[in-house]
């Protein structure tokens, strides 16, 4: 199993429920590959640095998670199938990475 996370940007123009219907999908897909969610992060409406798709802004949400290797062709390809995603990016996260992000969701959970 190896550590990730994911970045996606949705479409501005979506609704509150397709925001939720939407991000609900896409760790549906996680969990039924077996991924164990570690974080999940609602970053909200931001402005982007450069127009995607005629949109300057985005809304912005991370998953992190562990999952095995082959699992993330198959949530890529739900990317770019569906048209609420505007752009997405996945990395794999090493020790200090890991380490890194522990340290902001704890900050994270002072400051909520």
């Amino acid at each position: 199993m190896n550590h990730y996370e994911t970045v996606f940007i949705l479409n501005p123009v979506l609704s509150e429920d397709q925001i939720k219907e939407t991000v609900k999908k896409y760790e549906d897909i996680l969990v039924s590959k077996g991924a164990k969610m570690i974080s999940k992060e609602n970053w909200g409406l931001k402005k982007l640095a450069y127009a995607i798709q005629h949109k300057k802004s985005g809304f912005y949400h991370l998953f992190e998670y562990t999952i095995d290797g082959e699992a993330i062709n198959n949530l890529e390809i739900e990317f770019r199938r569906d048209e609420r995603i505007m752009r997405y990016l996945t990395v794999s996260l090493d020790k200090h990475a890991i380490a890194w992000a522990e340290k902001r969701r704890n900050r994270n959970k002072k400051t909520a």
